[in-house]
């Protein structure tokens, strides 16, 4: 499967973003799905996963109450809502689809595909 994530750009702090993340070439309903960020000097950190149906959910603590993962299985599309966005949240972001781990799969290594990068800055 083949993963394009689109949404990022520059916001201040307290406004909201919705990321996407389109997927061809694979049947996306049978993918759980996540979305992990990274910023320059550290390790990819994981943001959020959602079930192949989209019934479970689980997300980071950092962003737990403000950020939502979804899915349309029918549009073979991924999304994260951001919302209360802080300087904290700036970093690249990207989806990851797995076929063989669990559904609130946080190691970014149990993750087979993955989008390109889409950009998240957040001003003070």
């Amino acid at each position: 499967v083949q993963l394009q994530a689109s949404g990022g750009g520059l916001v201040q702090t307290g406004d909201s973003l919705r990321l996407s993340c389109a997927a061809s070439g694979g049947t996306f309903s049978t993918y759980n799905m996540g979305w992990f960020r990274q910023v320059p000097g550290k390790e990819r950190e994981f943001v959020a996963a959602i079930s192949y149906r989209g019934s479970r959910t689980n997300y980071a603590d950092s962003v737990k109450g403000r950020f939502t993962i979804s899915r349309d299985n029918a549009k073979n599309t991924e999304y994260l809502q951001m919302n209360s966005l802080k300087p904290e949240d700036t970093a690249v972001y990207y989806c990851a689809a797995s076929q063989d781990s669990s559904w609130w799969e946080t190691d970014l290594t149990r993750y087979r595909y993955w989008g390109q990068e889409t950009q998240v800055t957040v001003s003070s």
